[in-house]
């Protein structure tokens, strides 16, 4: 018997229907309570005990319904009146009253737990008793440790926590993750992720979906994405590198698990990243200009010790290169001398043939404009055949110029060139371009001062 004293009522089918009756509905919803569950009547005489409340203290509902109070059983004798005193004070007071008492189990062992009680009142309103749910202390304090941690992560967290449902759309964002988006709290929720990133969606996306089937990673992952409209107004586009952990979300109610979602955090590390890769970009340059310099110390002709520092140079930096010498100065002219294959990649290789022939570049070239300058230019693709009008091979979508000087003479000018696989040429790339210059240009002043006039 789990919710005795409670079968002696009318049932709600009528004679001839099958059904429970009332008394068994009342049961089987006490019994199915996760919270223990207990009632006294007007005198203070136990009338319903659920099986939770068996669970945590030992006595049977058999056991308990019918005594009057805890005293002698579930109390200390020293405990028991104020204990009975404070639960059916609840039958004369409004609304629910909680209090902390220690209870004894059937076993001899003491249990702290924590109740909500409150007045049940009769057909005419008098009381008529009270009904008592309580469960243990640390099991309160837990449920309410995990709220306390879900409100601290949706509102004071310095990392970004978004909740997705299984269609992998926003349910909850925090003030975090929200500024991180650029948008609101409440603008993102049943929104695609894919209407705020642009790049990098397919990546989160394959995360998300092997968290609900596979269970969370066993490390964070580190994700790269651009994320669209990031500047006032919403133009613009930022790129970001988030360090993401997952985990999968079920629900604890299903005996089963059930997929509720994905909660994704998230922390911005794109300063640290970018430091980092900068760091060890910085790193390979430094060695291949060591190598550079190494490898033209072996070569007997200088324009091959020339061409050996472009050569390093191209490796992670470039598609091609192109080495564009002064021919005239009145105008200036500029002939090639020496160029990579304008196919797949290779070695930069002097012109023959054609050497002493002028390069027909248009007016206002970002070579000229080198010249003029007497630094550096860049410059990245428009129309098709932006390229081709540039004298450049066809796959060209960014260039830099930059330009050959030694001994206060202007020699030409280099030309690094880079396909559509690559990003456009930075300011660090630009002084990358002039320390390999400047070892060109001294290759070649040296073998122009040795060349036979």
């Amino acid at each position: 018997m789990s919710a005795s004293r409670i079968g002696e009522t009318t049932d709600a089918f009528g004679p001839d229907e099958p059904g429970p009756g009332s008394g068994d509905l009342l049961a089987a919803l006490l019994d199915g309570m996760d919270a223990a569950l207990c009632a006294f009547d007007a005198d203070g005489v136990i009338t319903h005990w659920n099986r939770e409340a068996e669970r945590i203290l030992g006595w049977t509902a058999d056991e308990a319904v019918g005594r009057a109070g805890f005293a002698g059983w579930a109390a200390r004798p020293a405990d028991a009146d104020e204990v009975q005193g404070r639960l059916m004070s609840a039958m004369h007071a409004p609304g629910r009253q909680v209090h902390e008492f220690a209870l004894l189990r059937k076993d001899g062992g003491r249990v702290l737990v924590r109740t909500q009680s409150a007045g049940v009142p009769g057909a005419e309103g008098k009381p008529a008793g009270v009904y008592c749910a309580f469960s243990e202390v640390h099991t309160q304090i837990d449920l309410e440790r995990a709220i306390a941690l879900s409100e601290a992560l949706f509102d004071d967290a310095s990392w970004g926590v978004v909740l997705v449902d299984v269609d992998l759309r926003p349910t909850v964002v925090n003030a975090h993750a929200a500024r991180a988006l650029g948008v609101g709290r409440t603008a993102v929720l049943g929104r695609p992720l894919g209407e705020l990133i642009v790049q990098g969606m397919e990546e989160l996306e394959g995360a998300l979906q092997h968290v609900l089937a596979e269970g969370a990673p066993p490390t964070p992952a580190e994700l790269w994405v651009t994320l669209r409209g990031a500047e006032p107004g919403g133009r613009g586009e930022r790129r970001r590198c988030w360090r993401s952990g997952f985990l999968r979300l079920a629900s604890p109610l299903a005996e089963e698990p059930v997929p509720l979602g994905v909660g994704w955090l998230f922390q911005d590390i794109t300063e640290a990243k970018t430091a980092e890769q900068e760091a060890a970009q910085s790193r390979f340059r430094g060695n291949q200009l060591h190598r550079a310099g190494r490898a033209a110390a072996e070569c007997e002709d200088p324009m091959e010790a020339a061409l050996s520092y472009l050569d390093f140079a191209l490796a992670g930096f470039a598609d091609h290169a192109l080495v564009d010498l002064v021919g005239g100065d009145h105008p200036v002219r500029l002939v090639r001398a020496a160029a990579t294959p304008s196919g797949a990649p290779g070695p930069c290789l002097p012109v023959t043939g054609g050497a002493g022939i002028p390069v027909p570049y248009p007016p206002g070239h970002p070579a000229f404009q080198c010249l003029d300058r007497l630094g550096s230019v860049r410059a990245s693709g428009g129309p098709e055949d932006w390229a081709a009008r540039r004298q450049w091979p066809q796959d060209t979508v960014h260039a830099l110029c930059t330009v050959l000087r030694s001994r206060g003479r202007t020699l030409g000018v280099a030309t690094f060139l880079r396909g559509p696989s690559r990003s456009a040429f930075e300011r660090p790339d630009a002084t990358y371009a002039e320390n390999i210059a400047v070892r060109v240009a001294a290759a070649i002043d040296l073998a122009q001062t040795l060349k036979p006039s």
